[in-house]
């Protein structure tokens, strides 16, 4: 348990926020992750994250004790397109989960990390997702930052949540896209499908998707998507909201879709970012599946 009397400089900032300036080991997330437990309280209240304490107002920040699990290394192969002491980029396929949760406890990109990092990955997500940045979904394929140490961690968090990191995919959408274009809608859960995500006024975050052309096929058209928010299924549910969904997408399109395909065709096939350590900017790309090659080229024969 830790306790602060708030001073001077201190009044009237947002209660995360000057959590996060107290305890630098903390992201963000997780400092709003704890308020929302209720293990932040001002003069023995529970408050919130927006919550802004005044002068000599008395904080206390019950620390959560780690908790204990047991996640296995597991001899899984890894695409690696670059590495050193503070960074892993890591080439995701498609089908591979990046974390346990219910029901995958097992096989997932953080089972692989820690056969092949064993204890060189940062301790700031906790034991369910170490080094884990950022995620893409399950049946997503490309690029994810992978933190080796805290330091790093804290370095491309924030680079993610202040948008300085670049993250760019290939999408193949249904329908013919007749130019760029840029998607701002707010994304929330969904009301009807708490499994879902969807456009919503109602608690959402702000949503920003740009897309640009790259291949008009028959039917079909190729996008190169840029994040400039990064929400769940962000690219997905805003592609699908302009009547454009991806296909193979069988949460946000069509149930019956052309070349019966396991999974969408989207790809993380380039990300940049400035190096946590020495403030380099990289920039580092992947090249589209095979499947996915496979079905541009169907799809070109018939041009």
């Amino acid at each position: 348990m830790e306790e602060k009397r708030i001073k001077a400089d201190e009044s009237g900032v947002r209660i995360d926020k000057l959590l996060c300036r107290l305890f630098p080991e903390f992201t963000r997330n997780n400092i709003q992750n704890y308020i929302e437990k209720g293990l932040v309280a001002v003069n023995g209240e529970i408050v919130k994250s927006n919550f802004k304490p005044k002068i000599n107002d008395e904080i206390v920040f019950t620390v959560p004790d780690p908790v204990i699990l047991d996640v296995k290394a597991e001899d899984i192969p890894l695409d690696i397109i670059y590495e050193d002491e503070d960074v892993l980029v890591i080439n995701k396929p498609r089908g591979m989960v990046v974390h346990p949760a219910a029901g995958n406890y097992e096989g997932t990109l953080v089972n692989a990390l820690l056969g092949y990092c064993k204890d060189s990955l940062s301790e700031i997500n906790g034991v369910i997702r170490p080094g884990i940045v950022h995620r893409i979904d399950k049946d997503t394929s490309g690029l994810l930052l992978v933190a080796k140490s805290n330091r790093a961690h804290l370095s491309l968090a924030e680079q993610i949540k202040e948008h300085t990191a670049r993250r760019e995919y290939l999408a193949l959408a249904i329908g013919e896209v007749k130019e760029d274009g840029t998607v701002n809608a707010p994304i929330g859960r969904s009301e009807k499908d708490r499994k879902k995500m969807a456009v919503t006024l109602k608690n959402s975050k702000e949503a920003v998707t740009h897309y640009f052309v790259k291949e008009r096929y028959e039917g079909f058209t190729l996008l190169h998507c840029v994040l400039e928010t990064g929400r769940t299924h962000q690219i997905r549910v805003h592609l699908s909201h302009i009547g454009k969904p991806i296909l193979g997408d069988n949460v946000y399109g069509p149930k019956k879709q052309k070349f019966n395909l396991d999974g969408q065709l989207l790809h993380a096939f380039k990300i940049t970012f400035r190096h946590p350590v020495t403030d380099r900017e990289m920039t580092f790309e992947a090249p589209l599946p095979g499947y996915f090659c496979e079905i541009l080229e169907k799809l070109s024969k018939k041009l």
